[in-house]
């Protein structure tokens, strides 16, 4: 279970000196899911999650393949390796999140979707 934080919206304390306090409790819905680190790897690997009320999400937790936009339509293209991400350990572990720029065999692409949300990795082609 991951750990539900939220910070103060308005000042610690009144005017006065009092405290504020928080309106309202933690809710168990409002608790995020686990980082999915979806890496780039030979073998296709996903997982099914439950959701609240019983819903169900794949999670892709190895990506071979990528859905690539380009000027003639949809291409399938294969991973090879991650070139740039917004964290540089990201790039050293080859974990694939959106807006990360990957290798395939076409050529550079950008990751364009929320690769641990959606269960398949989808970008266009990087010039």
């Amino acid at each position: 279970m991951e750990q539900y934080h939220r910070s103060h919206t308005k000042k610690v304390r009144k005017g006065t000196g009092g405290r504020r306090r928080k309106q309202t409790d933690k809710k168990l819905a409002h608790i995020g899911g686990v980082f999915a680190a979806t890496k780039v790897a030979e073998v296709e690997t996903k997982i099914t999650v439950r959701k609240r009320g019983g819903k169900t999400r794949k999670r892709i937790k190895k990506a071979v393949t990528i859905n690539v936009v380009t000027k003639s339509g949809m291409k399938k293209a294969k991973l090879k390796k991650l070139l740039e991400s917004h964290n540089p350990e990201f790039v050293r572990m080859n974990i694939i999140t959106k807006g990360a720029v990957v290798e395939t065999d076409i050529g550079k692409v950008k990751v364009t979707n929320r690769v641990g949300q959606d269960g398949v990795v989808n970008g266009v082609l990087a010039e």
